[in-house]
């Protein structure tokens, strides 16, 4: 990774491994801080290719300068993801950012009840985002009117799902594999996913390891790549 102000302002592509609880504006924000104040910058612009959820770690890929232009172009590309599953109960935001509000059987769930019902959820399907996203809708975003418990009709999108695999069964719990399209919101997938074994679900752990040809295991944290901003060793 080119830190030089050079490759900053010309365009670089930064591998970022997402703290859990940070959101992706905030990554940008403290890494836009860090190299304005390095190279005495009045105005840096720096994006993300793709927002991850606060409850969900991993690869952010954040452009700076002329590599901003490249971002839509990015986020095209296909993603994966590993985290895990826990059957049994439902959130409104179907993670762990909002509390329970319903509990379910899951006696009557098979291991292979487990991996069939998969098999629904690849290939081009139609999703509903969650209520409690940042899509807009007629100018406001979607989370902002669940949180003030207005109702709001959401559209279904059509999305791609190329594998959805299950890596171990613990139950409650499943850990999963999923590589997907852009647009694709794996909270909605859990959600979906419980009711289609006739329970309910939620995402409790997420974690993006892969976007295209990028790969999480080349990424640095945020504080590492500040610390090679100010020429420090991570």
């Amino acid at each position: 990774m080119d830190l030089s102000l050079e490759s900053i302002l010309e365009g670089q592509l930064m591998l970022v491994d997402k703290p859990l609880e940070w959101t992706s504006f905030q990554v940008v924000n403290k890494l836009r801080w860090a190299l304005r104040k390095k190279f005495k910058l009045k105005k840096l612009k720096v994006g993300h290719a793709g927002t991850l959820d606060p409850l969900a770690t991993g690869l952010l890929l954040i452009c700076t300068g002329k590599m901003t232009k490249k971002i839509s172009e990015i986020q095209a590309l296909e993603k994966v993801y590993t985290g895990t599953i826990t059957l049994g109960a439902t959130t409104p935001s179907f993670d762990l950012e909002t509390p329970f509000d319903n509990h379910f059987p899951i006696d009557h769930i098979t291991n292979k009840q487990l991996h069939q019902t998969t098999k629904r959820f690849t290939g081009v399907i139609e999703q509903y985002p969650p209520l409690f996203s940042a899509i807009k809708k007629e100018g406001k975003r979607l989370y902002e009117y669940a949180r003030k418990g207005e109702s709001i009709k959401i559209e279904s999108r059509k999305i791609i799902i190329n594998r959805f695999d299950l890596t171990q069964i613990k139950l409650p719990k499943v850990s999963f594999y999923v590589s997907c399209s852009k647009g694709t919101y794996i909270r909605s997938l859990a959600n979906d996913y419980g009711k289609a074994l006739q329970s309910g679900s939620h995402l409790s752990e997420l974690r993006r390891t892969g976007i295209g040809q990028y790969n999480v295991d080349n990424a640095l944290t945020p504080k590492q790549i500040i610390k090679r901003v100010n020429g420090i060793s991570p």
